[in-house]
């Protein structure tokens, strides 16, 4: 196969960036691209370095700053093709060998002229060549809740079943795990429990669903507590108004390696303080005040990956939050762990404002 251009100019120009951007503007342009990567380039558009989706999460997890500029974050020695070594065997090798998603091409003075993806190269080849492995793990959706932000809708509609589109709220979410192989759901319902299970009469033939009846309200993990016995991978838990746009087969990857008992996914959001903040100190003596201070948060999105083992530590029938387990788990010793996600890969769709923005952008 000779070569031919992959990527127009338009694609390649969203991924472009030059290496005085901050860690924070280059996450930005991770989300706007939808590439999972972003190419630094100098004023000749020379390959300077890589950020990828990855990358970044590694960086936020080092504690770096995202105000820090690209030139000292990026990924200054990445795998690169040359245009004239262009070899389709090759590189599917290299893929292969190195666990690749992505390859940056250049010409014989180093400018960046082209993006690889691996399904670029792979798409005549047998399924299970392919770098990605279904994952197969048990999904729980927390859907017993009254939905009271999105009332008065919720007082006439259970919230999972508030419409998206052409599908409904639970529908979307459940559609996302499905795309990863996870084709095993367990649902607990309370709230317009037989409304919801009327729902999904007539969609057996889709989804593989097990429901879990909340016959007192169990906060947001005393229910898992009836997987005992029932679940020996571990399984997602979700709740029913969220939607994270990410590599779930990455998620899984993080919590084995790090040898995590549970992990939290966790949105970078960046919040501004509309007014002046005070710092004071000797009682109350004036010491500074900051104009609209800007912070960077890793914020709970409200989707996680358990181990088996862990649903031992929640009680039997007891309103049980899951920040009681988290906190029960450090008691007992166990690893809990934080997957960092950018900040438009996590949809809140549980409140009206966020929710009609998702559906006039998306829907």
């Amino acid at each position: 196969m000779n070569y031919k251009q992959f990527r127009t100019k338009e694609q390649l120009n969203k991924i472009c960036v030059t290496p005085n951007i901050t860690l924070k503007e280059g996450i930005k342009k991770l989300d706007e691209a939808h590439f999972g990567i972003i190419v630094i380039v100098d004023e000749n558009n020379v390959l300077k370095g890589i950020l990828t989706d990855s990358d970044f999460r590694r960086k936020i997890l080092e504690g770096v700053d995202v105000k820090s500029e690209m030139v000292n974050v990026m990924n200054t020695s990445p795998i690169v093709i040359n245009q004239s070594d262009f070899n389709i065997d090759k590189i599917r090798s290299l893929m292969l060998d190195k666990t690749i998603y992505n390859l940056p091409l250049v010409d014989d003075n180093g400018k960046f002229i082209d993006l690889i993806f691996y399904k670029d190269l792979f798409s005549d080849v047998a399924q299970s060549d392919k770098v990605e492995s279904k994952l197969n793990l048990p999904v729980v959706i927390m859907a017993g809740g009254k939905g009271t932000r999105m009332e008065p809708f919720t007082k006439i509609l259970p919230k999972p079943l508030i419409p998206m589109g052409d599908r409904t709220m639970i529908e979307i979410i459940m559609d996302e795990y499905k795309q990863f192989g996870c084709n095993n759901f367990y649902i607990t319902v309370k709230h317009m429990a037989s409304m919801i299970k009327a729902y999904f009469e007539d969609k057996q033939d889709k989804y593989n669903i097990t429901f879990i009846n909340e016959e007192n309200p169990l906060g947001t993990a005393g229910a898992l507590k009836f997987l005992s016995g029932k679940v020996n991978t571990p399984f997602f838990v979700s709740n029913c108004d969220i939607i994270i746009k990410d590599n779930y087969n990455s998620i899984y990857e993080f919590h084995k390696d790090g040898k995590y008992d549970l992990t939290v996914v966790a949105s970078m959001q960046h919040y501004v303080i509309p007014y002046g903040v005070c710092e004071i100190e000797n009682g109350g003596e004036l010491k500074n005040i900051i104009e609209k201070p800007e912070y960077e948060l890793l914020v709970n999105t409200g989707m996680y990956l358990l181990n088996p083992d862990i649903l031992q530590i929640i009680p039997d029938n007891t309103f049980y939050h899951i920040t009681n387990l988290m906190a029960d788990m450090k008691k007992a010793g166990k690893k809990v762990g934080v997957f960092p996600v950018s900040e438009k890969s996590w949809i809140d769709v549980g409140q009206w404002e966020e929710y009609k923005k998702v559906i006039k952008n998306f829907y």
